[in-house]
C-alpha cells in the first residue's frame, strides 16, 4: 500500500459509463485516486504507464470478460492486486477468477457495502505478499 503522503491508485474497468461514474465517486469519496477504462483493451493499452495500486474489473463486458482481462494481465507479469466484481452471483466466477490470479470477488448488488473493504483486503494481502 502507498505511503500515507501518496494516494491509491485504483484503475475501475467496466463498459457502462453510469457505473463508472458511480464507482469514481464512491471510490474517491474514500480518498483513492480513480483512473476509468470502459473497456479491457484500453486498459491494456495504458497499463505499462501508469502503475496502479489495485485494480477493479467488471466480470461481465463485451469481447474481454473480467476473467479474461485479469489473465491477461497476470501473463504480462501485473501483479496488481485485482478485485472482480459482477451481477452474476455464480460460484464458479470466484474459482475461475482464483485461477486468473484473483482471490477477491464482490457482487455489485453490495458494491457499497464491500467494495471498499475489499480493495483495501487486496491491498493488505499484496503488501503481505512482499
Amino acid at each position: 500500500m502507498p505511503s500515507a503522503a501518496t494516494k491509491t491508485i485504483i484503475y475501475v474497468v467496466d463498459d457502462d459509463q453510469g457505473v463508472l461514474g458511480s464507482l469514481r465517486f464512491l471510490l474517491e469519496t474514500d480518498g483513492f485516486t480513480v483512473r476509468t477504462f470502459r473497456s479491457g483493451p484500453a486498459l491494456l493499452d495504458s497499463i505499462d504507464d501508469h502503475p496502479a495500486d489495485c485494480i477493479v474489473i467488471d466480470y461481465k463486458m463485451p469481447g474481454m470478460n473480467g476473467i479474461d482481462l485479469s489473465s491477461r494481465l497476470r501473463e504480462r507479469g501485473v501483479r496488481t492486486p485485482i478485485v472482480i466484481i459482477t451481477g452474476y452471483p455464480d460460484e464458479t466466477i470466484t474459482s475461475r477468477a482464483a485461477a486468473a490470479g484473483v482471490s477477491h470477488v464482490v457482487l455489485k448488488p453490495h458494491l457499497e457495502d464491500s467494495l471498499i473493504s475489499q480493495i483495501r483486503r487486496a491491498l493488505q494481502d499484496s503488501d503481505a505478499a512482499v
